[in-house]
């Protein structure tokens, strides 16, 4: 159980909640033995009398048995209660723990870098947060309550069952080494295949995620037949891993019953033949009987719950791995500030970690505060890598990046980006509505604000025409909205942060030129004192510009106003005349 060990914090949290359950339990269970004694009792009692044969006896024997019955009664209500109180005691604390847990692996996955998310399906993580919380939490809930329960019934039952009759106790007892043995035995092999299985989930989880977000594709390129064929490959690999697991399982039970039935064999052949001796009484007899058969659930129950223990400690080992994962953007110390807006890059080079393909070399250049900068380049310059590094979305490997003088390691995360408005080049909308969608740049923004912010990413009389305004529900990623709307819609988050620096990443490409350039005015007016990267293939998007910067396999080539880069015979002003040509067509 050593990859539980991380649980034990929430242990500790939830400790008075979890011993008042400890102590109801106990009491709960003092109760429920009661009934067997006094049921030993009236069989005595019975016998007695009908030995003695006596009719004066029957007043008495009646009264006994009548004040037995309602103490049994008694106590099984009372033990209902305190069963009913150690359940809302237990099994809340256990979803409370599944409350904290989910969101400490949350809170780990927004922490992670790119990298992360890069190496990683999203069908896993989510398999993560969802099944295997939901396997831990048996462990916190049903595990431990159980696990309690059994180990009071155990001490409180055997210590009295010893003090009745000890020989007739270690004889029924016999068959329990033989139930460790076969337990520790099948706990193996059902933690390997509870491992294999969730993995098997997590598989089956990004599989079908992949196969959602992309149904487009699907349907396009007719591959549905395909699609259902590797899903229910998929599916029966996933059944006949579960079947493994069911199967080792469902060995439990019937050695449980097999074993308890021994031990009630026992007790009626050792207790039977005491009995005729006169070693013990008839009542003794029949308490043992009933003893053995309250000993049926928790032993059986032992076998459930050293499998969900053994579900549980390969659920958390997966847990554990992601909550391990230290993230390679460090936050630094938040002795730098935002101020200006000054960004300067210092011999910067940058190699992905995953692919180990070089973004940039050795890249310097330095843009002033409240300028506009066009960044321009072919597919796989490294225009992109550069707003990442930025951002922070990934560090340098080589030189260093510096905001207002002050290198990018010595912000704090969350202040550096709130002072950054980015739009990528692929821009991602929620399900939710628009306002609600541009209001992620700012959660208490005004509708004034969200209007104003629409309007300067030239998107607010769109909005208006829909049917519910601002109030439209989106469907996922969008797709309810043209390439251009969200994109639009995505500038328009980026503004109403009111940024310092503003990022744009390609982010008109689904527009026609026309739309461009009025999208363009209004963002060039909006960003006249704030430092703005334009990142297209467009020119005409960053002629504009205060300077431009012409990117080729990670190197700046050119760097100067679109006058100067077009006086000389360079990449920028062939590229230009090119452009133009094709446009004039």
């Amino acid at each position: 159980m050593k990859e539980l060990k991380h649980l034990n914090k929430y242990l500790l949290k939830y400790k008075k909640k979890l011993l008042f359950g400890f102590f109801i339990t106990i009491i709960a269970r003092v109760f429920s033995l009661v009934a067997p004694r006094l049921i030993g009792n009236s069989l005595t009692a019975v016998e007695h009398f009908i030995k003695n044969n006596s009719r004066t006896d029957i007043v008495t024997l009646q009264k006994t048995l009548l004040i037995n019955i309602s103490i049994i009664i008694g106590t099984a209500l009372i033990s209902g209660f305190f069963t009913f109180l150690m359940r809302q005691a237990i099994i809340n604390v256990s979803r409370y723990i599944e409350f904290d847990l989910k969101n400490e692996v949350f809170t780990q996955y927004q922490n992670l870098t790119q990298s992360f998310y890069k190496n990683n399906r999203t069908g896993d993580l989510m398999n993560r947060i969802s099944e295997d919380v939901g396997k831990v939490r048996m462990y916190f809930g049903p595990a431990i309550m159980y696990s309690i329960n059994t180990i009071a019934l155990f001490f409180i039952l055997i210590s009295y069952m010893l003090s009745v009759a000890p020989k007739l106790t270690f004889y029924t007892l016999l068959p329990l080494p033989v139930l460790s043995f076969l337990i520790y035995k099948l706990n193996k092999a059902i933690h390997s295949r509870s491992t294999i299985v969730q993995e098997m989930l997590s598989k089956l989880s990004s599989f079908t995620q992949e196969i959602f977000t992309g149904i487009n594709v699907i349907k396009s390129y007719n591959l549905s037949s395909t699609i259902l064929s590797n899903f229910n490959d998929l599916s029966n690999i996933t059944k006949e891993k579960n079947m493994s697991l069911v199967t080792l399982q469902a060995w439990f039970f019937p050695l449980m019953l097999l074993l308890i039935g021994m031990s009630n064999l026992i007790v009626i052949l050792i207790g039977g033949s005491q009995y005729i001796n006169g070693k013990i009484e008839i009542g003794v007899l029949a308490e043992f009987i009933i003893y053995v058969n309250m000993l049926t659930w928790p032993v059986t129950v032992v076998g459930w719950l050293t499998s969900i223990i053994q579900q549980a400690e390969a659920s958390q080992k997966r847990i554990n791995d992601f909550l391990k994962e230290s993230p390679s953007i460090k936050d630094g110390n938040g002795s730098a500030n935002v101020k200006n807006g000054e960004i300067e890059f210092r011999n910067v080079s940058l190699t992905y970690p995953e692919t180990k393909i070089k973004a940039l070399n050795n890249v310097s250049f330095k843009i002033k505060a409240g300028e506009t900068i066009g960044v321009l380049g072919k597919v796989g310059a490294g225009k992109t890598s550069l707003l990442e590094l930025i951002t922070r979305l990934y560090d340098p490997n080589e030189g260093e990046v510096l905001i207002d003088g002050q290198n990018l390691k010595l912000f704090n995360l969350n202040e550096l980006r709130k002072s950054i408005g980015y739009v990528p080049q692929n821009p991602f909308l929620f399900s939710e509505s628009i306002s609600n969608n541009i209001k992620f740049g700012k959660n208490n923004a005004t509708n004034k604000e969200i209007e104003n912010a629409a309007n300067n990413a030239s998107i607010d009389k769109e909005i208006k025409k829909l049917k519910n305004g601002y109030q439209t529900i989106l469907g996922e990623r969008g797709v309810t909205l043209s390439g251009g709307q969200v994109q639009r819609i995505s500038i328009a988050r980026a503004l109403i942060k009111n940024p310092n620096i503003i990022l744009l990443d390609d982010c008109l490409s689904a527009v026609d030129t026309d739309t461009e350039e009025i999208i363009l005015k209004s963002l060039y007016k909006y960003s006249e004192k704030k430092t703005t990267l334009i990142v297209s293939h467009r020119i005409s998007s960053m002629k504009s510009a205060d300077s431009i910067i012409v990117f080729k396999n990670g190197n700046v080539i050119e760097q100067g106003g679109h006058n100067e880069l077009m006086e000389n015979e360079s990449y920028y002003s062939r590229l230009y005349n090119k452009q133009q040509s094709e446009q004039n067509k």
